[in-house]
């Protein structure tokens, strides 16, 4: 009998050893030779002080480590600043530190708008929105500012971190470090180890990740990385199913029922439909096209978006994104279905666990248990599902490999892993 997927993928007991297990393998850096020095990190200098920039410094600052943040306009420092102050304060006011650390911490807090202060940091993190001709100015000034040894890292959670490294004549100090949304919050970091980062650099990332309370994965340089990555193949079956007539809240009641606290589509109002679009623009997401036309339709924060909200931000299904997405599928061309929730589950889940078996392949995660601690820690993977690598082993790799061979026939971008058909030909497993 096939194994519903809103069931448990394992015992409760299996489970949890296993991810106690994947989240402890995932320090151990292969290759990395034993006694590999790590640099002192004194002081840290972070580029940004919105969201992003803001989060990375309280990581530091929590722990006792002085950080320097720059931004481009005195408003917006004082702005980040603020908002590191109300979190602390916020923090303390429920008793989660004493309130005499509120001003301890802050104190270890500086800022500037003049890059020329990271001369005497040990670690720079550049936060700044997701352009690289942007990210390889920063990173060209940095070269010539920051003293030598000092290690760059970009919080670039997708672009090509070896384009930003070539413009340093110090590529063996360039890193990623890829933090989540709320950085001081959010426990995963990816680690990304680019073409010339060094082992010191490496070994000193993954000290200072466990040092600032972080789970650390290393990974390699790809679009998207490992999360990212594997996300975006979650989403392509999900817009083909609205192609094929199904309606954004059936497809996130789905994945609410397999256990994530969001499905896609109330992710995407969650961030704001306008990412990546303006008016009268087609992107690769026209029915997202459709939708952000409707003024103001942006997601939660216009009250509108996939889903109507009230003043409480509570979401009901919309009549008319029903009426843009039945339109949308008629004019699609593809033929009308009624997907089921097992369906819908199959079709979005198993392309993802497809594509970690690519990520493996090409060498971009260390393990297959790797992959499910990103997951686990950055993406609200249910626990009782172990993580899409485990899920698979459990699911059967025969029964992914159908479901990912039928897929990629209506969506192009979905390509079989040759070590997913590897793996079902010799009857292997990713998790043991």
């Amino acid at each position: 009998m096939t194994q519903s997927l809103t069931a448990a993928a394992a015992p409760a007991s299996e489970i949890s050893t296993y991810i106690a297990a994947a989240a402890k393998k995932a320090w151990e850096v292969e290759g990395l030779p034993a006694g590999t020095p790590v640099k002192p990190i004194a002081k840290v200098g972070v580029i940004g002080a919105g969201t992003m920039g803001g989060g990375i410094s309280m990581n530091f600052a929590t722990v006792g480590v002085p950080v320097h943040i720059v931004e481009t306009q005195q408003a917006a420092l004082d702005r980040g600043l603020g908002v590191i102050a109300r979190n602390y304060q916020t923090s303390a006011d429920k008793g989660r530190f004493p309130q005499e650390e509120v001003g301890m911490r802050m104190g270890l807090l500086t800022g500037g708008l003049d890059l020329s202060a990271f001369a005497d940091c040990d670690l720079v993190i550049e936060a700044v929105f997701e352009d690289m001709a942007v990210k390889k100015e920063i990173f060209t000034r940095l070269d010539a500012i920051c003293k030598p040894g000092a290690i760059l890292a970009t919080n670039t959670s997708a672009l090509d971190i070896n384009e930003i490294a070539s413009v340093t004549k110090r590529p063996q100090d360039v890193i990623g470090l890829h933090f989540f949304s709320p950085a001081n919050v959010m426990k995963l970091l990816e680690i990304v180890r680019a073409k010339h980062t060094s082992d010191e650099v490496i070994a000193t990332s993954m000290d200072l990740a466990r040092k600032i309370g972080k789970v650390a994965v290393l990974v390699g340089v790809c679009p998207g990385f490992v999360g990212n990555r594997i996300l975006y193949k979650r989403g392509q079956p999900a817009q083909h199913l609205l192609k094929q007539g199904a309606m954004p809240w059936e497809i996130d009641a789905a994945f609410n029922a397999f256990g994530f606290k969001m499905g896609p589509f109330q992710m995407s109002d969650l961030a704001g439909l306008d990412i990546g679009w303006k008016q009268g623009a087609r992107t690769g997401n026209p029915l997202r096209d459709m939708i952000c036309e409707r003024t103001p339709r942006r997601g939660q924060k216009s009250g509108a978006g996939y889903y109507d909200y009230d003043a409480n931000r509570l979401a009901t299904p919309s009549p008319e994104v029903a009426a843009i997405v039945k339109e949308y599928a008629t004019a699609s061309g593809v033929a009308q279905r009624k997907a089921t929730q097992e369906d819908i589950l199959a079709e979005c889940i198993f392309p993802m666990i497809n594509e970690g078996a690519a990520i493996l392949d090409e060498g971009m995660a260390q393990r297959a248990s790797d992959i499910d601690v990103v997951w686990l820690n950055g993406y609200g993977w249910p626990a009782d599902k172990g993580g899409p690598m485990f899920l698979g082993d459990h699911v059967g790799l025969e029964r992914v490999l159908e479901v990912c061979e039928r897929v990629s026939k209506d969506v192009p971008d979905i390509k079989v892993s040759a070590l997913l058909r590897r793996m079902v030909k010799e009857g292997g497993r990713f998790t043991g």
